[in-house]
């Protein structure tokens, strides 16, 4: 059932890459799609298909490496910030998957058991400065792919698989190529256009903690004013709960301050 199917699909998405790429490039074989362009893999040396090993590696890096690396990066945040929200379960969590019976996550629980607050703390942030990383670093591989036109999986350009084109016409791979060259730059410019919105986004949410912590550390007698009929009038539309601490948007609207100021570092 679709369940299962939820469950397990990353697991099986893995399984089914690897055979594929052991039935063709691991067995010295083409792909499908090579196959369809006349293309042939060689290494560095372009003189020559890339050896047994080199092919391994690159299957490797190419399908089980991002497997783990995200797999690990999910379990690893989950127990860094267990005991600030214990309340979470292993089910709360769709994308986690097997994570009450996997390996890694029991390897990662034993290695976080060991740390101290603070290396737990900073081990939080540095686990989402790196999921943070990763697509930017996909981006940015694929804008250098259009200028330069090699190497279009990380994994290939790490192992140096390179493609050698053989049939067809040769004279028409430079002007496809300068069009090429045009997307990446764009392609670069939009990378750096991202960087720059998550380090403002970044920026604005350290503000938000900041004031937070601000009005949660001021005097309960300022809240004097605060209503006291209960009533819809006086109810936060975000918790359903009698509003504390009311904030008012631009718009008027009030709210919670912790309700409102969650809503915007997660919206």
């Amino acid at each position: 059932g679709a369940k299962k199917w939820l469950e397990w699909r990353k697991e099986v998405e893995l399984l089914s890459d690897v055979a594929y790429f052991v039935l063709t490039t691991l067995s010295g074989y083409q792909t499908l799609g090579e196959e369809y362009v006349n293309i042939v893999q060689v290494d560095s040396t372009k003189k020559r298909v890339p050896s047994f090993l080199r092919r391994a590696i690159f299957i490797s890096l190419h399908t089980v490496v991002p497997y783990c690396l995200e797999k690990g990066l999910l379990h690893l945040e989950r127990e860094l910030q267990m005991e600030a929200d214990e309340s979470r379960t292993s089910q709360s969590n769709p994308a986690l998957g097997l994570s009450s019976r996997t390996l890694i996550r029991n390897w990662i629980q034993k290695q976080v058991g060991e740390l101290t607050e603070q290396q737990k703390k900073r081990g939080l942030q540095i686990t989402y400065v790196l999921k943070q990383c990763i697509p930017l670093l996909h981006r940015l591989h694929l804008a250098v792919f259009y200028i330069s036109g090699t190497f279009y999986h990380l994994s290939k350009r790490i192992t140096g698989i390179t493609y050698l084109h053989f049939g067809g016409l040769q004279g028409e791979d430079q002007s496809i190529r300068s069009s090429y060259k045009f997307l990446g730059v764009i392609s670069l410019l939009h990378l750096l256009l991202t960087i720059g919105v998550q380090m403002y986004s970044f920026k604005q949410k350290q503000r938000a903690r900041h004031e937070w912590k601000l009005h949660r550390n001021l005097a309960h007698q300022k809240n004097t004013t605060k209503e006291k009929t209960p009533g819809r009038h006086s109810r936060c539309t975000l918790c359903l709960e009698e509003r504390r601490h009311t904030t008012a948007t631009p718009c008027g609207h009030l709210f919670c301050w912790e309700c409102i100021t969650e809503w915007c570092n997660t919206r």
